[in-house]
């Protein structure tokens, strides 16, 4: 016995104990329209961002993890075809176990790896402008490495589990789809994973790290004592902007993902659950070609966008975000490494130009 609940898990939009449907919905149709425009947006932006940030500019703390941010949604946007594909064909899926296993793989590492960078920056920003001794100290290119590297690791584990229970199925009809094979015959056990699965990846990849930066914001909004310093930089309004969007464009998934837990139980909700599954999943990966749309949006050169092109927008706010180190940053760091000055002892004016700036 095959398994047969209804619930969709991350890309499954298809009612296994019913017949297969030939046509779309007009939820699905709008999925698979938002599914081609992040397709469309998404290659050219995020390579834009990497050709910049990878290959023309000299390595920064921020400017790697702005590179990482947008190497993940590329990876991402690249394997968009075959679900625009699965979709198009009315939920049937001929590219074999391993691609089914792969796509379904990608989305989550491409979910967790975007949310962690965000994190990381995030908290970048805290301690670079709250705890400037321990920046100058530790913030370095090589332990920003030695922490990206990490990300994709832990980004990599935590998705994993797709690569294990992700299987494909054909039906009396020659219909093949892409499932999540929990167990083919204990639901008891089906429920269990699903459950565990889902809050993993809601606690990991949503509930702690939109804690972890509202905590983060809300300390350098109280603690910076020149507020104005902080809200004038581009970067941090950059960065505000893209963690903003993104859990805008995460969370009914999440929500979704959390309301279908109860789906086992309450057959009511496969109607729901089935139109906003699809718009949920094309609402949250819209979001992997936001990031260069936003930059350029955010671009002090907007207004004459009709004279430049969109690499130059975007290699403008870019070189803004990278370059952050600014002046008021250095007024900033001036001003809180005095506490940290032994007694008896001043930090003279070439002493303090070796303050870290947000190219260290």
């Amino acid at each position: 016995m095959q398994y047969e609940d209804n619930f969709t898990e991350y890309f499954e939009n298809y009612e296994e104990d019913e017949p297969p449907e030939f046509y779309l919905s007009n939820a699905q149709i709008v999925s698979l329209v938002l599914h081609g425009i992040a397709f469309l947006l998404g290659v050219p932006g995020n390579a834009i961002v990497i050709w910049i940030m990878g290959f023309k500019w000299d390595k920064t703390v921020t400017s790697l993890w702005f590179l990482n941010l947008a190497i993940a949604d590329l990876i991402f946007v690249l394997f968009l075809p075959l679900y625009i594909a699965y979709v198009a064909l009315g939920f049937h899926w001929p590219f074999g176990s391993w691609l089914c296993k792969a796509n379904s793989f990608i989305a989550l590492f491409n979910m967790f790896a975007s949310v962690f960078f965000l994190t990381a920056i995030s908290l970048d920003r805290y301690v670079h402008l709250i705890h400037p001794a321990f920046s100058y100290k530790h913030r370095t290119l090589k332990n920003t490495l030695f922490l990206v590297l990490t990300i994709w690791i832990l980004a990599t584990v935590i998705g994993s589990p797709a690569l294990y229970f992700r299987d494909t199925l054909t039906l009396p009809n020659n219909i093949t789809i892409c499932y999540n094979n929990f167990h083919p015959s204990d639901l008891d056990l089906i429920i269990l994973r699903h459950h565990v699965l889902t809050w993993v990846r809601f606690i990991c990849g949503y509930l702690f790290p939109l804690l972890t930066m509202i905590v983060c914001y809300s300390l350098l909004i109280s603690q910076v004592k020149k507020s104005a310093i902080l809200t004038s930089s581009r970067l941090f309004w950059t960065v505000l902007v893209v963690v903003f969007v993104f859990f805008v464009c995460w969370t009914p998934y999440h929500i979704f993902s959390i309301l279908e837990l109860s789906a086992h139980h309450n057959n009511y909700l496969h109607g729901l659950l089935r139109d906003a599954i699809p718009l949920s999943v094309g609402f949250a990966f819209i979001n992997s070609c936001l990031n260069p749309i936003l930059y350029v949006l955010l671009s002090k050169k907007l207004p004459s966008c009709f004279r430049v092109t969109f690499s130059e927008l975007v290699k403008h706010t870019l070189w803004e975000v990278s370059q952050s180190g600014t002046v008021s940053e250095q007024v900033w760091n001036s001003i809180s490494l005095q506490p940290y000055e032994a007694p008896g002892t001043e930090i003279t004016p070439s002493e303090r130009s070796l303050v870290p700036t947000e190219d260290a």
